[in-house]
């Protein structure tokens, strides 16, 4: 068995991975090509074109994330190959930091504060309850559940939406079309954990900031392509004046790094990192990656990624 890991620190992904797969020849993408070939099962994080162009007949590809957008959309993906992606692996903890980070930054106005120091203003603000003070997750799969619960374990409502009904205890569910806007007009700050799918694209448009009530947040852990970024600027306002939207932090782009030239890295109401919300724990990931090739080699019915569905 043959497995080939393009990812940064590549090397250690190796190493852990042999330890866990020991009779497995394990390779990284920046090897000589001929110790690149005959290979059963590609372990990558947003491989270029001309790796999956070498390997078109491979066992399966493990997605080092939860996002697969980059591998689908990517020309070199050979077909018929069944995908997998990590479920979880630690990174739903890091990104409920991410946003628990968010909602507090807003809620206990931060924002506003940060703002005032510039001008040297001394001017309390009065605390908004966290029971007044509903959080809306849109995506409810095994990253967004957990992060829901997070955020309501810190005592704060918290509406969930899907696609299709779900239930999670302590969560208000909606689903469907016509539970999105339901979900939207209660929340103070949104959070985005949905898969990046042509359905999902710019989910978050003039429409639906529209429904958010005036001066609520925005906070996107998950996709770059789930907002229009021309219709979020519109609702933010320009200058210190807050508009419709009081605030955004937002964590994935469509094009990344985000273009120096991008008005998002001036505005003075968005908060922008680079896409660090979740990085994969090498540990926790490791494990799971050599399960799933176990499974694989074993003959066992895995849960592939739907090339059609996007997720």
């Amino acid at each position: 068995m043959r497995i080939l890991i393009h990812i940064d620190e590549a090397a250690s992904w190796r190493d852990a991975l042999a330890e866990h797969l020991p009779g497995a020849e394990i390779v990284t993408s920046d090897a000589p090509a001929h110790q690149r070939r005959d290979i059963d099962y590609l372990a990558a994080w947003k491989p270029p074109e001309s790796l999956l162009r070498e390997h078109a007949d491979l066992k399966g590809i493990i997605n080092l994330g939860a996002g697969v957008d980059a591998l689908l959309n990517n020309p070199g993906l050979p077909e018929g190959v069944p995908i997998v992606k990590l479920r979880d692996a630690g990174m739903a903890e890091l990104i409920g930091d991410y946003v628990r980070y968010g909602v507090l930054h807003f809620q206990r106005d931060f924002d506003r504060y940060r703002r005032q120091q510039a001008h040297r203003e001394w001017r309390e603000h009065a605390v908004d309850d966290k029971g007044d003070w509903p959080v809306g997750v849109l995506g409810l799969g095994a990253i967004g559940a957990k992060v829901a619960r997070m955020v309501a374990a810190d005592g704060f409502p918290v509406h969930g939406w899907s696609r299709s009904p779900k239930r999670l205890d302590g969560i208000t569910c909606h689903h469907g079309d016509d539970g999105l806007p339901e979900l939207l007009g209660r929340v103070r700050t949104l959070v985005l954990l949905l898969p990046g799918t042509p359905e999902t694209r710019h989910i978050i448009d003039a429409k639906t900031l529209a429904a958010l009530p005036e001066g609520a947040s925005l906070i996107n852990p998950g996709r770059g392509t789930l907002i229009d970024e021309v219709a979020l600027l519109e609702a933010l306002g320009e200058g210190e004046t807050e508009g419709r939207i009081r605030g955004a932090l937002l964590d994935a782009f469509p094009e990344e790094p985000l273009p120096r030239e991008n008005p998002l890295w001036s505005h003075p109401r968005v908060w922008i990192t680079p896409h660090m919300a979740g990085p994969t724990p090498l540990k926790e990931a490791v494990g799971q990656v050599a399960e799933l090739i176990e499974a694989f080699e074993a003959g066992e019915t895995l849960e592939t990624v739907n090339p059609s569905a996007g997720y």
